[in-house]
């Protein structure tokens, strides 16, 4: 064969051992399949005692409903049951004891990360009703016209 050929071919190979070689080195001995428990089944398997250990920062509805049980009837009852309290409010870990001076998020762009009129391909829709921003109340926040624990009825 001429060099033209055999150069790239020998750089190629080169580069596939050296890849090889680099991976022995920086790819921990217990990565691999160890069950069908994560994405794909590759995973560290010394990693599942420090995924367990992490804390938990997301309680949950029931943590919500010790002290804001009428919030959370509200919500069971509306449009918004299937949306958990932290999406809009945040993590419930660390939620303090004096929440006079808790600011709350009442921006419109904390809606539209859910109610965006996004223009799918062929015409295809969300389960969410969406809403076009340049022309549906633009220059309000949602939550003067919507509750947001129930998006049906007015605010008071």
């Amino acid at each position: 064969m001429k060099w033209h050929v055999l150069r790239p071919l020998w750089v190629a190979i080169g580069i596939v051992a050296s890849i090889l070689i680099a991976r022995m080195f920086f790819v921990p001995d217990d990565f691999g399949v160890h069950g069908e428990s994560f994405t794909y089944g590759y995973y560290r398997l010394s990693n599942v005692q420090e995924w367990r250990d992490f804390p938990i920062k997301y309680q949950g509805r029931e943590y919500c409903i010790e002290c804001h049980e009428e919030n959370v009837q509200a919500l069971n009852s509306s449009p918004h049951v299937n949306i958990e309290c932290e999406n809009c409010h945040g993590p419930g870990a660390g939620h303090p004891d004096d929440v006079e001076h808790l600011p709350l998020n009442t921006s419109r762009e904390l809606c539209l990360r859910c109610h965006a009129d996004l223009d799918y391909p062929n015409g295809g829709r969300t389960l969410v009703p969406s809403i076009d921003n340049r022309r549906h109340g633009r220059r309000r926040d949602c939550v003067q016209c919507h509750y947001p624990h129930d998006p049906r009825e007015d605010v008071e």
